[in-house]
């Protein structure tokens, strides 16, 4: 029988999108005053590899990548479900054209992968509570990270694997620091 152990803590991220910079100021000004400090932050990056948000957020959409403090794996869904409600409050406060100008995604990073926190069920999801689902996005193997088949295009992107790779880095430096 293998022996139950407490999981070590991860590294929240969060990917924000939005064709309205002011809307990715404010989403990381909300989870760095709820969730503690931003640790890491990419630039902005151009979100062209799918239309799929189009109908709902407008074109011209960028994503920013950011990362926080360390967390309980376990909490992973209270993170979506504050994401979630900034998300709409921000649509309530601020008169943009789109249904959603803004989507804010949470997830975590261990040493082996990168886990992002979904309202979706689909066949690679799991279900952890409060119609909340996670899927592992990328796992870290051989020194590079590596896409599963249902990986989002964006986060196939050599540049989005370079600031997971930061985020890996700073991870293991925390754990080890204590």
């Amino acid at each position: 029988m293998g022996q139950i152990h407490s999981h070590y803590p991860v590294l929240l991220v969060a990917a924000i999108t939005s064709r309205h910079g002011k809307a990715i100021e404010w989403a990381i000004s909300q989870a760095s005053q709820h969730w503690g400090a931003v640790s890491l932050a990419s630039d902005l990056f151009d979100f062209q590899e799918t239309g799929f948000y189009e109908k709902t957020m407008g074109s011209n959409l960028r994503k920013q990548l950011v990362a926080f403090q360390l967390v309980d794996p376990a909490t992973l869904p209270d993170y979506k479900i504050s994401s979630n409600q900034w998300e709409q409050q921000y649509a309530q406060e601020h008169s943009h054209p789109e249904t959603r100008p803004l989507n804010i995604d949470p997830g975590y990073i261990t040493e082996a992968k990168l886990v992002l926190a979904t309202t979706k069920d689909r066949d690679h999801r799991v279900y952890l509570r409060d119609g909340i689902y996670a899927e592992v996005t990328l796992h870290y193997q051989q020194n590079r990270w590596s896409e599963s088949r249902w990986t989002y295009p964006d986060y196939r992107r050599s540049d989005f694997q370079s600031f997971f790779t930061e985020c890996r880095k700073h991870l293991r430096n925390s754990l080890k620091t204590g």
